[in-house]
């Protein structure tokens, strides 16, 4: 039977059922460590394999510390956000957060929130990241297309990819839904958003990610959204858990917590 965990996370207060269901591990089995006295190469434009930012990639407090400034549109939207967390904290009834709702935390939160485990998968013409959070996949085309001009938004983006060396893969991702946050102290983004993330693989076991934010309607200039996180390489038999934010379990906690504590 599943467990459940309540977990109060910046704006988010999120409950979150866990369960024993696994990914079946699609690629080819990979060891996570070498032999003793031995050192495993590092495969070549290869990313395949389930990875773990080890709690690396959790940031509860966002990255308003380190963003340039706003323009003056971006200003106004910051704003009109209402973080559980930052320099506009509210309470958490009163935030406006869309995870607070249980929506999906969208690209690039993915990578900038709750980056646990993720699985990769590459096929002849995509490679597809499978995250632990929310349960959902990515895909980036490897085919040689073109990003679309004009894309319609979704939560997630319009992603491609290529490899710029043997073991560094860069992906640049356009499109997505102005309504999603970049992180929990609500920095906003536009419909201009670009992002591009590096995946280098540094050694058979480390998988080093960076990802840089680039949306002139909303900053001053191109950001480096934190440090660069190492994910970890697992067991093949390593599984993924489910980890989600319930809307019903969420309204029972503002029901008999938060919506108490902020006198409503």
């Amino acid at each position: 039977m599943p467990s459940r965990l309540m977990a109060s996370i910046i704006t988010l207060v999120a409950v979150l059922t866990f369960s024993s269901v696994a990914f079946a591990q699609a690629t080819r089995p990979q060891q996570s460590s070498a032999p003793t006295g031995q050192t495993l190469a590092v495969p070549r434009h290869d990313l395949s394999g389930m990875w773990d930012a080890m709690g690396a990639g959790v940031h509860p407090l966002g990255f308003s510390h380190l963003r340039p400034a706003f323009t003056p549109l971006g200003e106004k939207m910051f704003r009109a956000n209402k973080p559980g967390r930052g320099i506009t904290e509210v309470p958490v009834a009163l935030t406006n957060d869309p995870l607070d709702s249980c929506d999906p935390a969208g690209f690039p939160r993915s990578n900038l929130f709750e980056l646990r485990a993720v699985q990769i998968l590459q096929t002849s013409n995509q490679v597809l990241l499978l995250y632990e959070y929310q349960r959902v996949w990515r895909v980036i085309w490897t085919d040689g297309r073109e990003l679309p001009k004009d894309p319609d938004p979704t939560l997630y983006g319009y992603s491609v990819g290529k490899w710029v060396d043997d073991t560094t893969f860069v992906v640049q991702t356009v499109g997505m839904d102005e309504r999603t946050w970049l992180d929990n102290s609500g920095d906003p983004h536009s419909g201009d958003l670009r992002v591009e993330e590096r995946f280098q693989r540094v050694d058979h076991d480390t998988l080093k990610l960076t990802v840089t934010i680039d949306d002139p309607t909303v900053y001053t200039k191109p950001w480096a959204a934190g440090d660069p996180v190492a994910l970890k390489l697992q067991p093949p038999n390593r599984e993924i858990k489910e980890m989600f934010c319930v809307p019903t379990e969420m309204e029972e906690y503002k029901r008999l917590m938060a919506n108490p504590a902020a006198g409503r």
